[in-house]
Parts: C-alpha cells; sequence; structure tokens
C-alpha cells in the first residue's frame, strides 16, 4: 500500500518548510547565506539492477546545501564593519581555533583586538613598528600603538621659484633688514621630543644665476655644512647647477628644552617641484619636513585591500595590519557551527588565504554590513509550493485510507 510511500513524501515536505522557516527567520541576518533543500527518490533495487516494473518506495532528503551567492551590501555608520563583496570569509580566532564567517560587524574590545560579538578575534597580517605588514598572521589589534612617539624633523624640501630678474641687494647681509635678501619663506620643524620649532631661509641674490642661502631656527643663525658658503647656482635653462644633489647641509643645532640637536638638510629638488629661477615673482611651489610631533590614536580607517591603517591627531598614519580572506575549493562543504560561523572539513578542503583583490576572494567595503541573501518572495512561493506537496502527499493517504477500508468491507 501507498501509505508509506506517501509518509516520505510528507516528511521531505516537512523537511523543506523547515529550511525555508530558517531561512526566513535568518532574513535580517548579517552575512546569513540561505540553504536549499535537495531531494533523492527511493528506488527498492538489487545487485543485480531492479526490475523493468518496480515501484518507487518515495522520497528521502538528499542534501541541505547552503548557497553561497552574494548579498546586498548596506552601509553603516560603524567604520569597523566590513563587508565581503566576493567569495572569501574572514579568519576569525575562537580560543585559537580558526572559524570563519562573512559577518562583518566587527568593534574593539578591552584590549584593543578587532572581534566580532562573540570575542573572536580577527586574524591578519600583523604590522611592524614602523608600520610595514610583514608576513606574520595573528589577531588584529589597535590599541598597542595608541599614541606616536615624535620624529624629529632632519630634512626640509622646497620647491621655489627665485626671481632670475630680481636685483642683487647692496651691502651686508641682515636678517633684520629686508633690503639686504631678496626672498624668505618659513615653516615649522620638529625636535626629537616633538617640540616645535621655526625654521626661515633667506635668498640673496650674488649675481647672476648665483643665489646664496641661509638658514635660521628660532631666530639663530645655522653653519653650512655641505656647500661651505650654502651657494646655489642655476644652468642658463633655470635649473639647478650646484650643488648637484641640490642639497645644502647645516651642522647640528642645539635647542632648548633638553631634545638632541637638530641635524638639518635643505633639499632643494623639492616634491615634485625642483627648485628654479625662472624670469617670473619668487613662488613656494612646494614645502614640506619631514618631522612632526606626538600624536594619539584619533581613528582606524580600513582599505579595500584589508590594510587598517591607524590616523593620529598630528596628522600621520601607520599601518597596523591586513586582514586577509580565506576562499576554500568547496564552500558548501563548510560545516556550521552556528553564530554565522564555519568551519573547514574535509569536504570543503584547506583554507586559502590571499589578500583582498587577489585570487578571486573580493574587495573589502569598510562602513558596510552584507546582508543576508534571502529573498522573502522566493521563500514565500516555496512556502506555496512546500504546502502544495504536503497537502497532496496528505490526500494520497486519505485516498489509500479510503481503499483499504473498501476491502476490509468486502464480505
Amino acid at each position: 500500500m501507498p501509505f508509506r510511500t506517501a509518509l516520505s513524501g510528507i516528511n521531505a515536505a516537512s523537511s523543506q518548510l523547515q529550511v525555508i522557516a530558517n531561512n526566513v527567520a535568518n532574513a535580517n541576518t548579517t552575512g546569513f547565506k540561505l540553504s536549499r533543500t535537495e531531494f533523492a527518490d527511493v528506488f527498492a533495487a538489487s545487485n543485480i539492477g531492479s526490475s523493468s516494473n518496480a515501484v518507487g518506495a518515495g522520497v528521502r532528503v538528499a542534501n541541505v546545501n547552503q548557497q553561497f551567492t552574494q548579498g546586498n551590501i548596506d552601509f553603516t555608520d560603524n567604520g569597523l564593519d566590513v563587508a565581503i563583496n566576493g567569495d572569501g570569509f574572514f579568519q576569525l580566532s575562537d580560543n585559537g581555533d580558526s572559524v570563519y564567517s562573512r559577518d562583518g560587524a566587527f568593534s574593539v574590545d578591552s584590549q584593543g583586538f578587532i572581534v566580532n560579538g562573540r570575542g573572536q578575534r580577527l586574524q591578519g597580517n600583523l604590522g611592524d613598528t614602523a608600520g610595514n605588514i610583514t608576513p606574520t598572521v595573528g589577531d588584529l589589534q589597535v590599541n598597542s600603538t595608541g599614541n606616536l612617539s615624535p620624529t624629529p624633523s632632519t630634512r626640509i624640501e622646497l620647491g621655489l621659484n627665485l626671481d632670475a630678474s630680481a636685483t642683487a641687494p647692496a651691502g651686508a647681509f641682515d636678517v633684520t633688514n629686508p633690503a639686504t635678501f631678496n626672498s624668505t619663506t618659513s615653516l615649522t620643524v620638529f625636535d626629537s621630543l616633538g617640540a616645535s620649532h621655526l625654521a626661515t631661509t633667506y635668498y640673496r641674490k650674488t649675481g647672476d644665476n648665483a643665489w646664496e642661502t641661509r638658514l635660521f631656527v628660532d631666530g639663530t643663525e645655522l653653519t653650512e655644512t655641505a656647500p661651505a658658503t650654502g651657494a646655489v647656482t642655476f644652468n642658463a635653462n633655470g635649473t639647478i647647477a650646484t650643488p648637484a644633489n641640490g642639497e645644502v647641509a647645516y651642522d647640528a643645532f642645539a635647542v632648548t628644552g633638553g631634545a638632541a640637536t637638530l641635524n638639518l638638510t635643505l633639499d632643494y629638488t623639492g616634491v615634485g617641484s625642483s627648485t628654479t629661477q625662472f624670469g617670473a615673482s619668487f613662488a613656494v611651489n612646494s614645502l614640506d619636513q619631514n618631522g612632526f610631533p606626538p600624536g594619539v590614536l584619533s581613528g582606524i580607517d580600513i582599505g579595500d585591500d584589508g590594510v587598517l591603517l591607524a590616523r593620529f591627531s598630528n596628522g600621520q598614519s601607520n599601518a597596523l595590519g591586513q586582514i586577509f580572506l580565506a576562499d576554500f575549493e568547496n564552500p558548501q562543504g563548510l560545516r556550521q557551527l552556528g553564530d554565522n560561523t564555519w568551519v573547514e572539513s574535509a569536504d570543503s578542503g584547506a583554507a586559502q588565504r590571499n589578500q583582498p583583490g587577489v585570487g578571486g576572494v573580493g574587495l573589502l567595503q569598510a562602513g558596510a554590513l552584507e546582508a543576508s541573501n534571502v529573498d522573502i518572495t522566493e521563500e514565500l512561493i516555496s512556502i506555496i509550493s512546500a504546502q502544495r506537496n504536503f497537502q497532496a502527499n496528505a490526500e494520497v493517504i486519505t485516498t489509500a485510507d479510503a481503499l483499504t477500508q473498501t476491502i476490509i468491507n468486502i464480505r
């Protein structure tokens, strides 16, 4: 009789409804991946094959398969929220065990580690004290560089134009008399303790294509080391002739406050704009120096390549590490642990780690989260289909019961 066959259909439809209910329940779960119920028929067979007139014995649930399609990217107000746009997974440390997730809702714990809502630590390549990304894999942490030490200035880079049509001033140079020099410009430099000092350069024309340079720090003139006269000369086309490397070095200068002496070099090759002598007014096209004061951590930026960049109050930035993404030969083979996490298995294969944007793992979007890939409309249609299937199998049982009753009633 078909009771058992129809019962298998009812059980299969019930399992499908359970899977659909789980999908619908997680329609708003960050990084959730919907599951699909896959069925297989049940057919009696022996080692020598099945009879040509054998009747099937029903249906069974062959597999509940997760679908790792991309979810929508929803933007948030949290800079540590990270969405994956691609096939990769975040690798997390759960008390030393590696688990994987698509949920990028991260925050910073009391120790400065980047963690998810379950306290699992985000893994990546760590940065060194100089801000370089290393091959070392570990827990990404942000508070270890909460303060950035000062760096003393050693180089001032200038991109100027000295007026070729200017007249050489008469008399000796006098810092208090603007008539004894042609041009001047200033900027702030820093000592080893991060204290600021005013550095001022003066330019005095001494002849055709020839200029004399002077450097003062906090009103005190520094002595040139090379070239000894601090002279700068130009070619007929307006480019620097001497010094050949465009640099004028100065002797060590003692500053107040207990800091180390300043050792400054003026580099007239500038940053993207070299110093020239053209027939135009004096102009400062670029002016920069390589020192900075101490700074405190003011924010964290995450690039689409996964690099965590710490921003400091002194305008500097430092790479803390780089998030990597894991990929698998068969993501459907991952074993679900709940809490939006998976663990690798023999079916999934071993995790292959790559930088975001490399190896097909996808890119990262900071300040965003990946939404569930559940389509409510599609799930509602599946509910109708499963309900009809359940009802049809129940009707088979009702009909089989009526037939059985008829046989029983035969006298």
